[in-house]
């Protein structure tokens, strides 16, 4: 069989939108173990033995075609496949700003978290006992969203001790008001600022269970698949040259993936966001 028949019979796409099956992330955990997985790992799995699989391609196409029939149609695969680079590179491209955007977005979450939690514990201040439960309440949810959340976070979950904490805080705070100790003015911003403490913390629980959905995960690991495959059917004469520049095509594709798995949770593996914020306003309440 020649190699456009070869090509026709559709093979080469039916294997490598079922190898993209097999490697795509399912949601959530195989995207989340990727996540978790110590950063050098991650490039040996996802970057490393990929591109090496890659420089292997062209040696075998060559072997069963050999070089004529490849080097045959270079001048409108070239066209062809500019155009399969340039599908996947926007495809590429918007996932990774989606989830650089999700990213930022759950660490602004955290730091206005962070600045709600400081500004409710100075409106919160008194000298009834409302006012240090409230205080003591909301520095009891923040001492569990750090030692319990954050580990159930990295795993794509929540706490719900935290959340029986922020019911506690809840309580405490209306308490307070109807002690009356405090004009209306001050409960309202203390609510205020309530409020969007809960908001924070449901924003940045949303976004530790990823935001790559299924389907793309199968886009972009069959897009890479086909894109490297495609490059395998070019002919050079200088084998040697065309095995590296493939392996600098498939390293830099693999790369790409690498980012989004590696920012898709947030809160999980090496590149993750802190709990920082809320252990430095917890420190501030201890010298205020």
């Amino acid at each position: 069989m020649d190699l456009i028949a070869e090509l026709n019979s559709g093979k080469w796409i039916s294997w490598a939108t079922n190898t993209a099956a097999l490697l795509a992330p399912k949601e959530p955990e195989v995207s989340l173990f990727l996540s978790g997985l110590p950063l050098w790992i991650a490039v040996v799995v996802l970057v490393a033995l990929p591109s090496m699989a890659a420089m292997y391609g062209p040696v075998l196409i060559r072997r069963r075609f050999g070089l004529e029939p490849l080097a045959s149609n270079n001048e409108i695969a070239g066209f062809k496949f500019a155009t399969v680079g340039v599908i996947y590179a926007v495809l590429l491209a918007f996932a990774v700003i989606v989830v650089w955007q999700k990213f930022s977005d759950a660490e602004a979450a955290v730091v206005q978290e962070a600045g709600a939690s400081a500004t409710l514990y100075r409106l919160a201040a008194g000298a009834v006992p409302e006012a240090a439960a409230t205080r003591s309440a909301l520095t009891g949810y923040l001492n569990l969203a750090i030692e319990r959340e954050w580990p159930r976070m990295a795993e794509g979950e929540e706490s719900r001790e935290v959340t029986r904490a922020l019911d506690a805080l809840y309580a405490a705070a209306l308490r307070l008001t109807e002690s009356k100790s405090k004009d209306a003015a001050i409960s309202g911003a203390m609510f205020a600022q309530l409020d969007t403490l809960t908001q924070a913390r449901r924003s940045r629980l949303h976004a530790a269970a990823g935001a790559v959905p299924g389907v793309l995960w199968a886009a972009l690991f069959c897009g890479a698949l086909l894109t490297v495959g495609f490059a395998f059917f070019f002919g050079s004469e200088n084998l040697p040259a065309q095995v590296i520049m493939i392996g600098i095509l498939s390293a830099i594709v693999f790369m790409g993936l690498l980012v989004i798995v590696s920012i898709d949770h947030p809160f999980t593996g090496p590149v993750h966001i802190s709990s920082e914020p809320l252990q430095t306003v917890i420190e501030d309440f201890a010298h205020g």
